[in-house]
């Protein structure tokens, strides 16, 4: 069993809603935790977010890093070599 302290207006706030809804604290408070829990541990980082964006991952080429002075050679002759 938890024991929380709110704020006087918080719980004020809080008996409004469970009038208005027609259901109790504890639910009220249970489905705010459960969604702060799962938000928090789903979670991603910035790099899994972004890793499809990502070099290799984008391109499906593992040596794009190095390689890359190769491409630009290539681009300038084509470029160049009329």
């Amino acid at each position: 069993m938890v024991t929380i302290r709110l704020p006087d207006e918080m719980e004020a706030q809080l008996e409004v809603l469970t009038n208005l809804d027609n259901t109790t604290k504890t639910e009220v408070i249970r489905t705010a935790l459960s969604e702060y829990i799962e938000k928090h541990l789903l979670e991603k980082s910035s790099y899994e977010l972004g890793k499809d964006l990502f070099g290799k991952y984008s391109s499906d080429e593992s040596d794009r890093s190095v390689s890359y002075k190769e491409r630009i050679r290539k681009i300038i002759h084509e470029k160049y070599s009329h």
